[in-house]
């Protein structure tokens, strides 16, 4: 592989990319001047065009030998267009990519009520945002398989990293479930996610799915007290469910509602993958920034 292509150049791409640029030349699609110039500074190639513009994706074709997916689907319907249109412009070209990996999520498999869950599990996604990812996860796989592509989907769960914390919540004092009714949560390190997709290029075998989280084992409410302790905030208050209906919106509750415990074997024994912070009390011993007075 010589020429990479970045498909929402966000903060996991961002991320991957001095490890990619130390090794291809990487092109990356953004929607805005301002980003391309703080991309081109960092040493890519930008690509202006939009996903939701299927005219502007014509010079993807046959631009790169391997794809890194990052973007996100549509806020809102049952399917992910974007993915479709990103397939499409592919496609279309004589030499396609040889290599591609997108970024999926781990609510794909719904709630499994604290089961532990392997990449084996159906998924059952159970919110339309979920819905739209396995969407874009069959899209994808029928076009590896139709193209001999080598594809890798990497299921992330919540990705945390020093400027991706919830301290605005935290400030707000929003209360989280209580103990006897919290969920099970999991969680993964931006830069991990991001060396997991750069290895999942040469390591991953086609087809597969890997969930890429730590070796944590929390429920949401334990989350939150641990980023509290570690920015000098005060731990959430803790509310039975009934309750914290009436208190937060129908979005934050969704997320409050599915519990799953996930696995990580295949991630590191096929990409053979070395967390960098294996716990998030790891990760917030050097990402945590001071708490604002």
């Amino acid at each position: 592989m010589k020429r990479i292509l970045i498909v929402g150049s966000g903060d996991v791409a961002r991320r991957a990319l001095p490890w990619l640029l130390a090794r291809f030349r990487v092109f990356a699609l953004v929607r805005r001047a301002e980003q391309a110039a703080e991309l081109r500074a960092a040493g890519a190639v930008p690509i202006v065009a939009d996903l939701d513009d299927r005219r502007s994706l014509r010079r993807l074709a046959g631009l790169a030998d391997a794809v890194l997916h990052f973007a996100p689907p549509p806020a809102s319907g049952e399917v992910d267009a974007r993915t479709r249109r990103l397939l499409a412009a592919l496609g279309s070209a004589r030499s396609l990519a040889q290599r591609l990996v997108y970024i999926s999520t781990t609510g794909v498999y719904g709630d499994c009520r604290g089961a532990w869950v392997d990449e084996t599990r159906p998924c059952r996604a159970q919110t339309a945002r979920a819905r739209r990812r396995v969407d874009a996860e069959r899209r994808l796989r029928a076009f590896a398989r139709r193209n001999r592509v080598r594809l890798a989907l990497l299921r992330a769960p919540g990705i945390y990293a020093g400027d991706r914390l919830p301290l605005e919540r935290l400030r707000r004092g929003d209360p989280v479930l209580s103990a006897d009714e919290d969920v099970h949560t999991n969680h993964i390190h931006a830069e991990d996610l991001a060396h997991a997709a750069c290895l999942a290029l040469f390591r991953a075998r086609g087809g597969r799915a890997f969930n890429v989280v730590d070796d944590t084992g929390l429920r949401m409410g334990d989350y939150f007290d641990l980023v509290a302790d570690a920015c000098g905030l005060p731990r959430p208050p803790r509310l039975g469910r009934e309750e914290l209906g009436r208190r937060l919106s129908a979005l934050t509750l969704s997320f409050m509602s599915e519990s799953r415990r996930l696995g990580n074997s295949r991630l590191k024994r096929e990409l053979r993958m070395r967390l960098r912070y294996p716990t998030v009390s790891d990760g917030l011993r050097t990402a945590a920034p001071p708490a604002r007075g």
